[in-house]
């Protein structure tokens, strides 16, 4: 009898075993899936994110164009310590600085023909 009560208590562990096993299984499958489609948010993020520092960076060549003497500099990369929560913070502290940088060419252009006239050269397109 005693035999028989361990066996049946054995077979009921397994059983609650191999439920629990299944159910981690499900719980885990489901923590994969959202982890994947975190990641693609986040590669769709990061795409509108580089092709938004990219406009940016080319408008802001557009507008040095003309000044010969100013030398652009690299083209903008990704900053490794820079935290994804801040991404939109980021991005909106690009058009301030942009429009800081348009200012100072116009300001420029205008002195830079001033002096060109004055030298009778060509002044910067």
């Amino acid at each position: 009898m005693r035999y028989k009560e361990i066996i049946a208590l054995s077979r009921g562990s397994a059983e609650k075993l191999r439920a629990w096993e299944l159910a981690r299984a499900e719980a885990l499958e489901a923590e994969i899936d959202e982890a994947r489609s975190a990641i693609e948010v986040a590669v769709e993020r990061e795409a509108r994110a580089a092709e938004r520092a990219t406009r940016w960076w080319k408008m802001a060549l557009h507008n040095i164009q003309g000044l010969p003497w100013l030398a652009p500099g690299d083209t903008p990369s990704p900053v490794p310590t820079a935290r994804p929560a801040y991404l939109e913070r980021y991005l909106e502290e690009v058009k301030p600085s942009y429009q800081e940088l348009v200012q100072a060419v116009l300001g420029l252009g205008w002195r830079a023909k001033r002096t060109a006239a004055k030298r009778n050269e060509q002044p910067p397109a």
